[in-house]
């Protein structure tokens, strides 16, 4: 019934290859309800690392937050709601720019998001030793910045993640659930906080919602761009697991309705609750919320007890967003597998899990040598710094994809969509590109800006290449040869 009425509102040749993943996808387990991709959507969008980027803002950073939904995040809302009423499919964002546009564009946007994935997943290690340094207190300080504990736990979490992602999303949504609550709750308690300050006298003044106009300046550019797309991209995340789900076709849509309200209060908010407490000068960028927690906590005579715990709960959300960002990275390699753009060793499945088991270790072990790479030869600051600039800007290239569908798409496929939709969509596509032109300028100090700024444009530029000769190395292979 479905399908039928999927081929009614694209075009016929689209209609038979969305229900032909549809039966390929049929043997996956349904495990995902409406709450759980209400949680899964918080827990994608909520990153605790862009609370410290918006920091950098200063009290300008509302006005840029305001922008930043206006001209992004509901734009992006709109369309990933539209793209995945017409193609509910697992593998999400790749399947739809693969029929909307051809294979090769597929492919590319498939080795964007999976190496967006797989760096995101390497700063595993880094964030583990930061935020355990701050709850273990001022005698630990040095385990964030020690090589071999960062590499044992990157290992140590990894291994994790390759456990849990096999036994399926039966246990990963639990997983994932947990962390979307404890950030909730974390963040609920910093909300609190200056509030309480106020009200004991610590705090003199706070105003979360001062409206102030910001510099024009390329700094405030670089920025912006990333408390835009960095911040607030991820709706589309969410949609690989689409065959997973038991009613991908009308959940996402209300998914996204439900979360997207609370995803804006909580950056604006959060961002707002960090300022009260610590400066742009003296932030830290890898743990900025717990950094704004033992300052606000320090007039409090619970605050040894609390900024704890609290800290631990971001330590779970971080994991969890890990696990659902790695749980999606192994299905890329499955769906490609199944599209024949991969080999067919990444299509085999758990036989009781109905995961696949070959494509997990792959991603795990590149995941692993990552992590190990990234720490070679600069700070740790800066390696978190160049590593989510890199695994962001593969992933702002994958947006740029998205939001051409309803621009470029041929018009026979049926995607095209009204003009309203389209004005958004090239609303989106604009302030992504502001980001990824951008990505290359740091926001903190690095040894050398203009090293730092060639490495991370020989990454993005290097890989999409060695991608490229691949799907035309594979093309060549599938393409029989001609008679006569």
């Amino acid at each position: 019934m479905r399908a039928r009425a999927l081929t009614t509102a694209i075009s016929n040749l689209l209609g038979a290859a969305v229900t032909s993943i549809q039966t390929r996808s049929a043997e996956l387990r349904k495990e995902l309800g409406l709450l759980d991709l209400i949680l899964a959507q918080i827990l994608v969008v909520v990153v605790p690392d862009f609370f410290g980027t918006a920091v950098e803002a200063g009290p300008s950073q509302v006005v840029l937050w305001l922008l930043a939904i206006i001209l992004f995040f509901i734009p992006q809302a709109l369309l990933v709601a539209h793209l995945n009423r017409l193609m509910p499919l697992e593998g999400g964002l790749y399947e739809w720019a693969r029929l909307a546009f051809n294979d090769g564009v597929g492919f590319l946007v498939a080795w964007n998001l999976w190496l967006f994935a797989t760096l995101y997943t390497a700063v595993i290690g880094l964030v583990a030793a930061t935020f355990l340094a701050y709850v273990l207190g001022p005698p630990r300080p040095r385990l964030a910045a020690s090589t071999p504990f960062i590499t044992f736990a990157s290992a140590f979490f990894i291994i994790v993640l390759v456990l849990i992602t096999r036994a399926g999303l039966r246990v990963g949504k639990w997983v994932t659930n947990f962390g979307s609550v404890s950030i909730l709750v974390a963040l609920g308690v910093l909300l609190v906080m200056p509030l309480a300050a106020l009200w004991r006298g610590t705090l003199h003044e706070y105003h979360p919602l001062r409206l102030v106009a910001p510099p024009l300046s390329l700094f405030t550019l670089s920025v912006f761009g990333k408390m835009t797309f960095g911040a607030l991209c991820g709706f589309e995340y969410v949609a690989i697991f689409a065959g997973e789900s038991r009613d991908p076709a009308r959940h996402y849509s209300k998914s996204i309705g439900v979360a997207a309200p609370i995803i804006a209060l909580l950056y604006i908010l959060g961002t707002s609750s960090i300022l009260a407490f610590v400066s742009p000068d003296s932030l830290d960028v890898i743990g900025p919320i717990p950094q704004a927690l033992s300052r606000g906590a320090a007039a409090f005579g619970l605050a040894k007890f609390i900024v704890p715990v609290v800290i631990l709960l971001l330590l779970a959300n971080y994991l969890a967003s890990f696990c659902i960002n790695f749980s999606g990275n192994t299905r890329l390699p499955l769906v490609a597998g199944w599209d024949h753009l991969l080999p067919e060793w990444f299509t085999r499945l758990h036989p009781k899990h109905k995961t696949p088991v070959n494509a997990i270790l792959f991603v795990g072990g590149v995941a692993l040598a990552a992590a190990i790479i990234a720490l070679m030869g600069v700070g740790a600051e800066e390696a978190y710094e160049l590593v989510l600039t890199w695994s962001f800007t593969f992933y702002g290239l994958a947006y740029l994809a998205m939001f051409a569908i309803p621009l470029v798409a041929p018009k026979d496929r049926g995607l095209r969509p009204k003009l309203w939709l389209r004005v958004a969509a090239a609303s989106g596509f604009l302030v992504t590109l502001l980001f990824v032109v951008l990505s290359a300028f740091p926001i903190i100090k690095v040894a050398n800006h203009a090293t730092y700024t060639l490495k991370a444009v020989a990454v993005i530029f290097g890989a999409n290449a060695i991608a490229w000769l691949m799907y035309r190395a594979s093309s060549r292979k599938r393409t029989p040869p001609a008679r006569g």
